[in-house]
């Protein structure tokens, strides 16, 4: 029962990180421990309320309370300073919360629609501060991906083009291991960036990828189709298919779920990606969805499936 317990009340652990998150209570304790009264003040938050919330959440090792009222940092809590974790934790605390408590087995469509009365991208889109957060969780990490693509054979003067790449984050990574490369970060004109930071090899495409990808040598989608139907992920796989020059090498950083009972995060993932109108995919399903899109398969890892336009 006890590990039955631990699952169940997952959902307010979400809820007291995300607090945590947005008060920035392991940046107020970056220098050393401090009372409880003293948090909630700067915080402008209920010293009860957020006593309690820190002694909940010191009890998993997010934060430790020393002596009644007074708390510090720990090796877990110094993690939410991070930009990406301080995101993610604001998200799951908050919009994802939210959706996924419209999970319905028996649903044949996304079901975030029911809660927000619009799809995600579209409610992403209107709340500026809400896409800041989305894109700052998805610029963080991107050192073990850009090890894995540049530990790939390259010729000089190939142009890589990370379609949906964000802020560019994963290309300065990859170009930064890999001189001889040149990219094109290919997003909407929205996303929030800054240009001169890419530096003179890469340039910045606005676009949408349902529409057009820009002319390159080789297409990286990181993290992108997992967030589509296979209708939609297609789609975007089309498009590159379309305009693309014949082969045109495809990196998709994405993951590939195995038979199996093991732990496994993108399990979890899966149905987050369930309310929202993704989905994450096996082998099978990656080797059905490239083919029927016009790419030829060379090569399927967990977090990397290589292909090429026929």
């Amino acid at each position: 029962m006890t590990t039955l317990w631990d699952l169940m009340r997952g959902a307010m652990v979400t809820k007291a990180l995300g607090a945590a998150a947005d008060l920035r209570l392991a940046d107020a304790l970056a220098d050393g421990p401090r009372p409880v009264a003293e948090l909630a003040q700067a915080a402008g938050a209920d010293g009860d309320n957020l006593h309690r919330i820190l002694r909940a959440l010191a009890s998993e090792g997010v934060f430790a309370e020393d002596e009644p009222g007074v708390f510090r940092n720990t090796e877990l809590s110094e993690g939410l300073r991070s930009d990406e974790a301080h995101a993610f934790a604001h998200l799951f605390g908050s919009v994802f919360y939210d959706a996924i408590g419209t999970l319905d087995a028996n649903a044949a469509e996304e079901t975030f629609s029911r809660r927000f009365n619009t799809d995600f991208w579209s409610w992403l889109d209107a709340r500026p501060a809400e896409r800041a957060a989305f894109d700052a969780a998805m610029a963080g990490g991107k050192d073990r991906p850009a090890d894995r693509l540049a530990g790939l054979d390259w010729h000089d003067g190939t142009v890589v083009v990370d379609v949906g790449g964000g802020n560019g984050a994963l290309l300065r990574a990859l170009l930064e291991r890999r001189p001889e490369l040149r990219g094109i970060v290919f997003d909407l004109p929205e996303t929030v960036r800054d240009e001169a930071a890419l530096g003179d090899r890469i340039e910045f495409v606005a676009g949408s990828f349902f529409d057009s990808v820009p002319t390159g040598d080789t297409y990286v989608l990181s993290g992108i189709l997992h967030d589509w139907s296979d209708e939609r992920a297609g789609a975007i796989l089309r498009t590159i298919s379309r305009d693309a020059p014949k082969q045109a090498r495809l990196l998709v950083l994405e993951n590939v779920l195995e038979h199996g009972n093991e732990p496994n995060g993108a399990k979890w993932l899966d149905l987050l990606m369930l309310v929202l109108g993704g989905r994450e995919r096996t082998a099978a399903d990656w080797r059905a969805l490239l083919a029927d899109a016009g790419f030829e398969i060379t090569a399927v890892e967990d977090g990397l499936v290589q292909a090429v336009c026929r």
